[in-house]
């Protein structure tokens, strides 16, 4: 049941972030270099399901992006460099990723999120 009602919740705030952002275009941090899109995966620690509607940020920034039905996530137009990552879900312990360095050879992520129950 309690798996259940944490889907409906996570297909309902998909369902919403992704109304509120067609035909809004996705914030870039800057358009003087080349940019990469970093892409990823986030599942649950314990079962190793996948996640849906995890809100996965680049700390400092407006620019964050949703979890697929399948966990995975593209953040587009990110500038090569350092940056924090924060995933946030419901009922889960924040991940917290310090000093992720994007380049166009490392532009993924997997994350684990751990239940907070």
């Amino acid at each position: 049941m309690k798996k259940l009602f944490i889907l409906l919740i996570a297909i309902s705030l998909f369902s919403v972030c992704s109304a509120k952002n067609n035909g809004a275009k996705t914030e870039t941090p800057s358009k003087s270099k080349a940019h990469i899109a970093l892409v990823g995966k986030v599942i649950d620690s314990n079962t190793n399901e996948a996640l849906v509607g995890v809100e996965v940020k680049l700390e400092g920034t407006d620019i964050k992006a949703y979890t697929d039905f399948d966990g995975n996530f593209s953040i587009k137009n990110v500038q090569p460099g350092e940056y924090n990552i924060i995933a946030s879900y419901i009922s889960y312990n924040k991940s917290y990723i310090e000093k992720l360095s994007v380049t166009n050879k490392n532009n993924q992520v997997n994350i684990k999120l751990q239940s907070s129950n």
